[in-house]
Formats: C-alpha cells, structure tokens, sequence
C-alpha cells in the first residue's frame, strides 16, 4: 500500500516522500533515489532519513537508494506501545517496496536492529554495518538506572535534558562536547527525536554482542568502523565482524561514530553491486 506525500527539500532538489503501511497500520515514509539494485539506509538514534542527504548522491550513480524515517520520526507514523517487532516490520516493508530483497546498510543501533531483521528472516541479501552498538569485555555498559532517568526527563516534558543524558551516558560524550552539540546544526533533530531514544534503548538489550545468533546468519557481512572512532566502538565492530560467519572489518577514515562520505559512498557502492 502505498500513497504520494507531498515534497520535501533535499539538497536544493524536490523529493517526493512515498509511504508505505507496515504491519500493525503504522505509515513508513521514506524517499527512493537513483538507478540499480536496490539498498536500504538505515539510521540510528536521534536521526531521521535526512541524515542520508550526503551518502544518497554517492549511491545513486550505482544502486537505487530507500532511506526511511524509522517509526516516530519524520513523516512516519508512530503507535502507543513500542517493540523492537514493529520496527523490524518496518524495514520488511520498505524492503518489499523495494522489490522484495535488498542490500541494507544500517549504522549504530540502526545497525543493532538490521541484525535482528535479519536474524529473524527479513530478506536482506546483504549487510553493510557502521559501528554497531555494543560493549565487549573490558568496556563498561551504561548505567542499570539510564532507562529510567530517560523515561522521567520524557515524562517531565524535558526532550533537551534526555538528548543530553543520551550522549553522556550511552555515548560517553564529555560534557564539553555535548555542549559543543548543543551548538551545532543537528542538535534541533535530537531534541524533535528524543522521544524515540527509549526504542534505541530497548533495541540495545543488555548491551552484548550476542554471539551465538550471529553465529547463525549466513548472509554477507561488512562491519565498519571509523578510524577516528572511541576504542569501544572499534571494540564492538571488531567483536561483530568475528562473530559473523560471512563477515569481515574494515576501517575508514572518519572520526568519532562517523565515516567521510564519499569513501563511504564507494565503499557501499562496490558492497552492493557485486
């Protein structure tokens, strides 16, 4: 099911968001681009399908690109209760929208969540994965308490409390840099988006690579790292990638739980063609 909505500004072009229905009524939007076997972009916390706005023009040469707002986000609908199901249930339609298998590349607990899709059968033929969002022996997991502090700024209608809760205690961000944040051109998007933080909450689990289902997806799979990333994360990619029985690491230039764009456009661009 689908129906046109009406268009949004991308880099000075006009795009027209389709929309799709997933499985319990939710509306998914998301946007297609570009000529070539299909991918999906998957994002992580906080962010919506705009965050794709500079990898899109490096794919669409190559590939034919479906960047979505997960559940809560954007234009996409939402429902009262959230499961990490209903999200996985999302993907799968944007996935038949896209004729019915496809490459997927997801980053940080977007990347958690591609896992489970495909854990659970979603038909990704391949997965391209930035920095997934785990903690391996020798890292500490964020505090027990986090969820419920989360939950209370959300409650006491404090969104720009809980961003910055998130980045302290989930990311390990200093209290500079999320001043430094709070400064910048995104930081509008994690205050509309806070309310979803307790979805990627949920999606994280117990925060550990789960080793021995890894062990069971047969399908392709790049994990990448930025080489300018925290030890943790290259902990946690390193960690992922060996548990995969058909995957492998690679580093890419980039900083913290960021990969420079065109190399990343390349990279995922030879991923999904061959």
């Amino acid at each position: 099911m689908r129906e046109i909505e009406s268009p949004t500004s991308v880099q000075h072009e006009e795009i027209v968001m389709r929309k799709v229905v997933s499985r319990d009524g939710t509306t998914i939007a998301y946007e297609v681009a570009g000529d070539g076997p299909p991918i999906v972009l998957l994002n992580g916390a906080f962010r919506d399908h705009t965050i794709f706005d500079q990898l899109v023009p490096e794919l669409t040469a190559h590939c034919t690109t479906y960047a979505y707002d997960r559940r809560g986000r954007g234009q996409s609908g939402d429902s009262p209760e959230y499961a990490v199901e209903r999200e996985v249930e999302d993907l799968a339609a944007v996935i038949e929208e896209a004729g019915g298998e496809a490459v997927v590349f997801a980053g940080s607990l977007g990347a958690n969540l591609a896992l489970e899709a495909a854990m659970t059968g979603v038909p990704i033929t391949k997965l391209a994965l930035h920095e997934p969002y785990y903690r391996v022996e020798g890292f500490a997991k964020p505090p027990s308490d986090f969820m419920a502090k989360l939950n209370a700024l959300l409650a006491g209608g404090d969104r720009d409390e809980a961003a910055a809760l998130w980045l302290a205690e989930l990311m390990e961000l200093s209290p500079q840099a999320i001043e430094a944040w709070r400064q910048g051109p995104l930081w509008p998007m994690n205050v509309a988006n806070a309310h979803t933080l307790p979805y990627d909450t949920t999606i994280a689990g117990d925060y550990t690579v789960p080793t021995e289902r890894l062990a069971t997806l047969r399908i392709p799979c790049l994990v990448l790292n930025s080489d300018g990333t925290s030890e943790w994360f290259k902990a946690a990619a390193k960690a992922t990638a060996t548990a995969l029985p058909n995957g492998w690491g690679m580093a890419l230039p980039g900083s913290f739980h960021r990969i420079d764009m065109d190399i990343l456009g390349r990279v995922l661009a030879g991923f999904a063609t061959t």
